[in-house]
């Protein structure tokens, strides 16, 4: 049971960190109109709001994305490390 937590934990990581990544190259090419980019836009941007109150744009460049990938990463590694010492 415990494996089966490991593994549902990783593929949830790597599936928001891959979620991530598309809302940042959509933000590029797409409209913000388009209905696909609105659908990622209402998963992604109210979880990146308070990150973007503490840490402001510099320039044009948007640091959130970055800050939220490492920080559902190193929380993905605590909850690993916990689960595995359930082991």
């Amino acid at each position: 049971m415990i494996i089966f937590l490991l593994y549902l934990v990783d593929i949830a990581i790597r599936l928001f960190v891959l979620l991530l990544i598309v809302h940042v190259a959509l933000t590029y090419f797409m409209s913000p109109f388009h209905p696909i980019r609105m659908r990622i836009d209402r998963i992604v941007e109210p979880i990146l709001m308070p990150i973007r109150r503490i840490i402001p744009s510099v320039g044009m460049f948007d640091f959130s994305p970055l800050v939220l990938i490492i920080f559902v990463q190193i929380v993905g590694m605590i909850l690993k490390n916990v689960l595995t010492a359930l082991l």
